[in-house]
């Protein structure tokens, strides 16, 4: 439908019918279309501003429907915001949106169609305008969210209106830092959150932290919106959140814990839903203080379904384990979607032993078959061990420190699972190339070796971490200065190698680390030489 034509029908020159008729056609035709073309900016414009102009008075609700829709097509173009993203117009949307500091209940059902749509109009509008983020704030647009917020609760059909609430006061808190701090110290926007969080997933409270597990109803679509919106509204205002200071916050955090591994355990409509749902409750995770995180592990239930381990139930444990593992063979994005996870499991296991103890037993099992490098093969050590010496620099990093950790930060027994080769940029990094164990205290049990292990260990290459069968040793039939040449020609090829700057020989510090190799030597030789004095 030409564009002319919809303006003419919008600026007044036919009746309300003729307009409602009109636009309903434009938003059934332009739908799907997100680009537009650049010759009709100034007539999309001037659309916007009469379709402001209309629903500023008092209209008919199919009319005022029809005339949001319009406006949420038009506001994908952030060139025709301008005359939009003004105070006046703000108010108009947010009126219509019931966004006010009044406590009047939502009663009137033909209602809610428009305020789905003034909603919308709003996410477009703050998502593509900075002038709209400042008046955001100006607005109190978050106080009046989160008192809308506050009026679904309880109410039935207002699910829509839930979601874009949720999804406003995301992009509200991720676009607007003052907005964010907001949230968090003035509008308890924690507990309001949490507290939507936990209605939308219909949580039933067996204990204080301790929600009843329901795994044959998975979650409708709308719901899982729902979750997906809250969970990303919630990561934002908790941000910076990892330091507890009072028993009340200890609380809130472990409280939102029990409600996330809830969401854990719960499935949506669909396969992929289920995995946005349970990647954005990661991603919360790893915002709660690692202290509050125990709640994910409880005391198991005769239930056949449990996953147990030392009396406790770990299903929430498993199923992050299962997310890792999955997104690990995907092989695609591990910054953004493997290392949330990774670093989670992480501190929950350099703190929690009980946790520590079940992922090791699943990930680093006793060793039996050493035949094979550490890195081939298809279990979730062979995945992480390929990890370890990954082009991004942040994986590696991650993965390497999540098997460290693993292994009580002990060196000795983290080269058994991985090999030295494999070892190497974690020990570098952390100063331990000479041995020895990392900061973190842990409890003293100890691992045992398998038979098969024990056995297979004096042949175990110590770089490549497997069994390899001895190789003739190829200097046993030179005689002594045939050993003399080859050493010495290998010393005149490092050194050209060295003055060319092809290379720069390395030498390992008294402390662990890394140093040139004349630096290493010299502070070897001044140790030696104060050892030799204090004698």
């Amino acid at each position: 439908m030409e564009l002319g034509a919809v303006l003419e029908a919008v600026e007044g020159r036919t009746g309300p019918e003729a307009v409602e008729r009109v636009l309903a056609r434009y938003n059934e035709e332009n739908q799907a279309i997100f680009r537009f073309d650049p010759a009709d900016e100034d007539k999309r414009k001037k659309l916007c501003e009469g379709i402001l102009n209309i629903l500023e008075k008092d209209a008919e609700t199919s009319c005022q429907v029809a005339c949001l829709e319009a406006l949420r097509i038009l506001s994908r173009d952030k060139k025709v915001l301008v005359p939009v993203t003004t105070k006046r117009n703000m108010q108009i949307l947010m009126r219509l949106a019931k966004l006010d500091a009044t406590e009047d209940p939502l009663e009137r059902v033909s209602e809610f169609p428009v305020i789905v749509e003034a909603l919308k109009c709003l996410c477009n509008i703050i998502f593509n305008s900075v002038v709209a983020q400042k008046l955001s704030l100006e607005l109190n647009l978050a106080a009046m969210l989160c008192n809308l917020l506050e009026k679904c609760k309880d109410q039935e059909l207002v699910d829509d209106i839930k979601c874009f609430v949720l999804r406003l006061l995301f992009l509200l808190s991720l676009l607007h830092t003052d907005i964010r701090s907001q949230l968090r110290q003035e509008l308890q926007g924690v507990q309001v959150l949490t507290q939507a969080l936990e209605r939308s997933l219909n949580v039933k409270w067996t204990e204080e932290y301790k929600a009843a597990e329901d795994h044959d109803r998975p979650l409708s679509l709308q719901e899982t919106d729902c979750v997906i919106e809250a969970l990303k509204a919630l990561f934002n205002v908790t941000l910076d959140s990892w330091n507890v200071h009072s028993e009340k916050e200890s609380h809130q955090f472990r409280y939102m814990a029990a409600i996330l591994r809830h969401c854990l355990l719960t499935t949506g409509p669909t396969e992929d839903k289920t995995e946005e749902l349970h990647s954005n409750a990661i991603n919360l995770l790893s915002n709660v203080p690692v202290s509050c995180l125990d709640v994910l592990i409880s005391p198991s239930s005769q239930e056949e379904t449990d996953i147990k381990y030392n009396g406790m139930n770990m299903g929430a444990i498993q199923i992050l384990l299962d997310f890792m593992e999955k997104r690990i063979d995907k092989g695609s994005s591990y910054r953004e979607g493997l290392t949330p996870v990774l670093s989670l499991l992480t501190e929950c296991c350099r703190t929690h032993r009980n946790i520590r103890k079940f992922i090791k037993a699943q990930v680093l099992p006793p060793l039996r078959d050493v035949s094979n490098r550490p890195e081939v093969g298809t279990t979730v050590r062979n995945k992480l061990v390929r990890l370890m010496t990954h082009v991004d620099l942040g994986v590696k990093q991650i993965a390497a420190e999540f098997l460290f950790v693993l292994c009580k930060e002990r060196v000795d027994s983290l080269l058994k699972y991985t090999g030295y080769g494999n070892a190497a940029g974690l020990l570098a990094a952390r100063g331990l190339l000479a041995g020895g164990r990392g900061d973190h205290w842990y409890s003293d049990d100890e691992d045992t070796d398998t038979e098969e292990y024990k056995s297979a260990k004096p042949n175990i290459n110590l770089i490549t971490g497997h069994l390899e069968e001895p190789m003739p040793n190829p200097m046993d039939e030179m005689t002594e200065e045939q050993k003399e040449y080859e050493a010495m020609k290998l010393v005149n090829m490092f050194d050209k190698l060295s003055r060319d700057e092809l290379i720069k020989p390395m030498g390992v510090r008294p402390d662990g680390t890394m140093a040139p190799l004349e630096e290493a030597v010299s502070q070897y030789q001044t140790n030696k030489q104060e050892s030799s004095d204090s004698d």
